[in-house]
């Protein structure tokens, strides 16, 4: 430990590298965002993310042809990074500067954000429209949830990163994983607006999940299961990651005749009825729990919930 330790100081011990971590800490960033930050070249900036990286520090998380650096989240390295960016003077100028250019380049991400909705919006709002209220759903998932501190949350499809913003500040540590790298990029937006700087995204695939097992205390799949090709698959491999005592919340629509959302939307399922649901947790070695329906327009929404036994 002490060797990481003194490794992690050497390679935070230079002005550009302490920048890069005083930025980090505030959002999960690419080579490019820290280039227009810092005003420096990109070998330059890539060979001081290297360093940071080898020094434990600082984490990269390749998605395609992009690479995101961010504080780790464990171990020693996230600590003792952590511990020098809590040194960094608030009142600093060239920090300030640093931080005041972040907000710029995050404004540019929000009118991203901005118009990627307006070209969806429609088809979201016409779902929306069709079953019970948003709000209402939100607040029986908080309820289904364990109540805080929660150690450890995974959401699977997490989109946007609607579930990370409802129940980040009740979770220790987060993380949301998508296929869709322009939806990952919607949800860091949202989450650096909302100050959520323990939460992340990851591109991943839900039926091959990049985690350990029983790796989270709480898993939630929120609308994402009627996309799935096989959601039994989908359902063993959240159990897979899930901890001993963990939870795991499915929201989804219980079974409608709709044919067009198929065309319109993509589903590949028109909804699930709580026999499947149940089946298929028992099947995964989780201990269903009794299912909520939350009636709308010609959707109902359903909220199952099973738990890893200890």
């Amino acid at each position: 430990m002490m060797e990481e330790i003194l490794k992690g100081l050497r390679a935070s011990a230079e002005a550009t590298r302490l920048r890069i971590l005083g930025l980090c800490a505030h959002a999960e960033l690419t080579v490019s965002d820290l280039v227009e930050i810092l005003g420096q070249s990109q070998p330059r900036i890539s060979r001081h993310l290297k360093l940071l990286v080898e020094a434990g520090v600082l984490v990269r998380n390749q998605e395609g042809p992009w690479a995101w650096y961010r504080l780790p989240e464990e171990g020693v390295g996230g600590e003792l990074a952590r511990l020098i960016v809590d040194l960094l003077p608030s009142d600093d100028r060239q920090h300030a500067q640093d931080l005041k250019r972040l907000q710029a380049i995050s404004e540019g991400w929000t009118s991203r954000v901005a118009d990627f909705f307006r070209q969806h919006a429609g088809d979201w709002e016409q779902i929306r429209s069709l079953h019970a209220d948003q709000a209402a759903v939100d607040a029986a998932l908080l309820a289904a949830l364990p109540g805080a501190p929660i150690e450890s949350l995974l959401d699977i499809g997490t989109g946007a990163g609607h579930v990370l913003s409802l129940v980040g500040k009740r979770a220790q540590s987060a993380v949301g994983v998508d296929r869709s790298r322009e939806m990952l990029n919607v949800a860091r937006s949202n989450l650096f607006r909302a100050g959520l700087r323990h939460c992340q995204v990851r591109q991943a695939d839900m039926f091959a999940l990049p985690f350990e097992d029983a790796s989270f205390a709480a898993i939630t799949m929120n609308m994402v299961l009627h996309f799935a090709d096989r959601p039994d698959a989908a359902i063993t491999e959240a159990a897979r990651v899930l901890q001993q005592g963990g939870r795991l919340v499915i929201v989804d629509f219980v079974t409608h005749q709709l044919e067009q959302l198929r065309e319109e939307q993509a589903h590949r399922w028109l909804g699930f009825d709580d026999a499947q649901i149940t089946a298929w947790c028992r099947a995964a070695g989780l201990q269903p729990l009794a299912p909520q329906h939350l009636a709308g327009g010609s959707l109902t929404v359903a909220l199952w919930v099973a738990e890893r036994p200890i």
